[in-house]
């Protein structure tokens, strides 16, 4: 970000190629509408180009980006609560490992795994912002809790908390709907 301060437009490029995808998917799976992600998606990388000139090194490249794009949500929630439009759909290679991984799997084991990544995804959806959040930095971005904490403006041990209590009611909700599900 420093060099693309100092106007190398390359370092832009490669910054936007390593974080536009996982950032993307942070604002799908916070906000459940793809249209409304793309846009923030778009006003982020804007705010990013509009503060380059006074851009500073405080915290790491992505701890920043993803404080921006946690403002935006933020804003967003603040001035008009979500619609619940989640998607079951993944975007184009999301899941080759998954995938790659369920080829050794007989048909009843693929489809059991299906059915628990769907249930999973329903009671991440479910989860008070907050716990979504942290989850998804922490899961899919593999952030630590203080860079969350950084992110979201909270203190660690509010992240931890967050985390912590995240886990424990999705493996609560999963556990319920999987008992629903083997009894149908």
């Amino acid at each position: 970000m420093l060099q693309y301060a100092s106007g190398n437009t390359r370092a832009f490029e490669l910054l936007y190629s390593k974080h536009k995808g996982p950032l993307y998917r942070y604002f799908v799976r916070q906000i459940y509408d793809n249209q409304l992600a793309e846009d923030l998606y778009q006003e982020t990388w804007s705010r990013v180009i509009k503060a380059a000139a006074n851009y500073q090194a405080k915290a790491k490249f992505t701890t920043w980006l993803y404080r921006i794009a946690h403002n935006l949500i933020i804003d967003h929630v603040r001035a008009k609560k979500p619609e619940s439009s989640f998607s079951d759909t993944f975007e184009d290679g999301q899941e080759t490992e998954s995938v790659a991984s369920c080829l050794s799997e007989s048909p009843e084991q693929q489809l059991q795994q299906q059915k628990k990544a769907l249930l999973l995804k329903d009671c991440v959806k479910d989860l008070p912002q907050v716990q979504q959040e942290a989850f998804l930095l922490n899961i899919e971005m593999g952030f630590t809790a203080a860079t969350i904490a950084d992110i979201a403006g909270a203190t660690v041990e509010a992240t931890k908390s967050r985390l912590r209590y995240a886990n424990k009611g999705l493996k609560a909700c999963v556990d319920l709907k999987w008992q629903e599900v083997e009894y149908d």
